[in-house]
């Protein structure tokens, strides 16, 4: 067995669910402390966050990831037992498996060969959360703040989430969407569905906007974003009862945006398309992270190079995909690119890695090492 997924399947047979880290960054903090890392822990509420530093001077190069998973669910629908990290016709089989424990040991094991063979010209970091998975409230955007407070600046990252679609090494992500999302409430009249005249429907009052809203071409986009997306996930309105005009309804909404826009364009647009239609409404958002995009040729060229020197195959630049830790990251002015495992089976039942993807990923975030730190 390789070092590298010896120490894979260590994290994985940690239940590490949202926000719990169970030892996990124990394991990571002993084998970085061998080879010279300073270690600090810094916990906020139930988060348990781990920052890693080696050298004084220079570019602060930093490999960051998340020890924590989401729940697997009903055990009896793996075929093995999600954190007994069996391996099968080639598959190693665990809750995080992919997102992210397999990139996680191959940092580690790259950083230790690295460091065996090399003297890096700058500073090297790890930042680890167990809150990535969650509310994403006390972990990375937590320890950023710190940063900030501390003038500790990150200038290149690497972060290990699932990128890959089909072959490690397919994808790495240069960007994220930004998602901003609102809870709106339409305030009405409640009253007898017979006598309409003595009440207000918010439904009815709602739906023109609604409608402008889905219907409306917020921006075409750009080469590395696709066009911003407005998708309604509830509606809830009503007690029930056919003979009764609603007093309220609310509205869960997300959009998905650009770098073409901004979250404060998005909330004047929409505010004043309720306020055309003379609505009585009230919004409450919540910005989970405006949208990034990385464009320092440096460090995506040498990901780039060592995804296709390891792999054989030529990446492409992705901005798809959900939000990562990279939206607290990035807005500190660092560069920061996403590599990490196939992402078809993150989050699903019976999770996994191909086997040889393992160590492949330790390759290639060594040769990362090499061209950047």
């Amino acid at each position: 067995m390789s070092a590298t997924l010896d120490l894979v399947k260590q994290l994985i047979k940690l239940p590490s669910i949202t926000p719990q880290d169970q030892g996990c960054q124990e394991i990571i903090a002993k084998r970085l402390e061998k080879v010279g890392f300073r270690i600090e822990r810094l916990p906020f509420g139930e988060v348990s966050n781990l920052w890693a530093e080696l050298g004084d001077e220079g570019p602060l190069f930093t490999f960051a990831g998340h020890t924590d998973v989401v729940t697997p669910g009903s055990l009896n629908e793996w075929t093995f037992n999600p954190f007994a990290a069996k391996e099968h016709d080639g598959f190693l089989y665990g809750r995080g498996a992919a997102d992210m424990k397999s990139s996680l040991g191959a940092m580690i094991t790259a950083t230790e060969r690295f460091l065996d063979k090399h003297k890096p010209k700058g500073r090297l970091g790890f930042l680890i959360t167990s809150d990535e998975e969650g509310q994403a409230i006390d972990g990375t955007r937590k320890v950023i703040e710190t940063f900030n407070a501390r003038g500790i600046k990150i200038d290149y990252c690497v972060i290990g989430e699932p990128s890959c679609t089909d072959s490690l090494g397919d994808t790495i992500k240069v960007g994220r969407r930004g998602s901003l999302s609102c809870k709106l409430k339409i305030v009405g009249i409640e009253g007898h569905i017979a006598y309409p005249h003595l009440a207000s429907n918010p439904i009815h009052t709602a739906l023109p906007a609604l409608n402008k809203l889905t219907r409306m071409e917020w921006d075409k986009g750009n080469q590395l974003f696709p066009p911003t997306s407005f998708q309604i996930s509830n509606i809830q309105a009503g007690l029930g009862a056919d003979n009764v005009i609603p007093g309220s309804m609310e509205i869960d909404f997300n959009l998905r945006f650009s770098t073409e826009l901004d979250a404060e364009s998005i909330k004047k647009t929409i505010t004043e398309v309720f306020d055309r239609e003379e609505i009585n409404y009230e919004t409450h958002w919540h910005l989970s992270g405006e949208p990034f995009l990385t464009d320092d040729p440096e460090l995506i060229n040498a990901v780039s190079q060592s995804v296709s020197e390891v792999t054989g195959i030529a990446p492409q630049l992705s901005t798809s995909g959900g939000t990562s830790d990279g939206r607290f990251i990035s807005p500190t002015g660092a560069q920061v690119v996403e590599f990490g495992p196939c992402n078809t089976t993150i989050h699903k039942t019976n999770e996994r890695i191909e086997v040889k993807d393992v160590e492949k990923l330790s390759r290639v975030y060594e040769s990362i090492l090499i061209k950047m730190a």
